[in-house]
């Protein structure tokens, strides 16, 4: 059984007076460890897709089903809970707390799920760890690198375990080499077994992905495996050193 399902998505926008149709029966299956890059240049409707996928947007027609459950008419506390319990998000503005801590920003999703102090704190610092942060648990966001940030953010979307990591324009705001270091980290979960949706306008980022959906005009174009997936990390090794400051 496929992890998301949308079935005939539609979604129109009020421009005027007339409704503009930006999705047009959109028709998508998700496979748990699915690593999905989808692209399509601007206004073909790959970030109305992604909130529609994140439960931030509704659509206007068609049904989306989540692990089996159908999300047509759930009010903004369910989805809200939907959101927390089964999704983790990556933006390409990291969207951090500047006044609180690294670990203090990942424990936040569980927060607002209820989860004890103690436990937020310890699942937070286990995150960190994992995206290879565990020296900076403690630091304010502006106290560290862009790269480092983005890994706090990714700590963040991994805390509650969620069923699918979406990525949005998660290497947008960064440099070269840190761009490769966060990918080579979005292939390390992908090995673990993690479900990766990775939206981008930037046709590279597909040679990291093991499927590519190509969107334009509000439809999906191309739906295709990648049998030649790039290895990040070699791509990373042959950048140039950057000189030290």
């Amino acid at each position: 059984m496929a992890i998301l399902e949308l079935t005939d998505i539609c979604k129109d926008y009020q421009q005027g007076k007339e409704p503009v149709r930006v999705l047009k029966n959109v028709n998508l299956e998700v496979q748990k460890g699915d690593y999905i890059a989808i692209m399509g240049p601007s206004g073909s409707g790959k970030s109305t897709l992604m909130n529609i996928i994140g439960c931030l947007d509704v659509p206007t027609s068609g049904t989306y089903e989540m692990d089996g459950k159908n999300l047509q008419n759930l009010n903004d506390d369910n989805l809200a809970e939907i959101r927390n319990k089964y999704l983790g998000f990556v933006f390409q503005s990291y969207y951090l707390m500047p006044k609180m801590e690294a670990v203090d920003n990942v424990a936040l999703p569980l927060l607002y799920a209820d989860v004890p102090l103690k436990e937020r704190r310890e699942r937070a610092e286990e995150a960190l760890k994992m995206v290879g942060l565990e020296d900076r648990i403690h630091f304010l966001p502006n106290q560290m690198s862009g790269g480092q940030m983005q890994r706090v953010a990714i700590a963040r979307a991994l805390v509650n375990n969620p069923a699918v990591i979406l990525a949005d324009e998660a290497t947008g705001n960064l440099d070269t080499r840190t761009s490769f270091e966060i990918l080579v980290l979005f292939q390390k979960l992908h090995a673990e077994g993690r479900t990766i949706i990775f939206v981008t306008h930037n046709p590279e980022i597909a040679q990291y992905s093991s499927r590519n959906i190509v969107l334009r005009d509000g439809q999906i174009k191309d739906d295709t495996i990648n049998t030649q997936i790039q290895n990040a990390a070699e791509a990373l090794a042959a950048l140039p050193k950057q000189e030290e400051e």
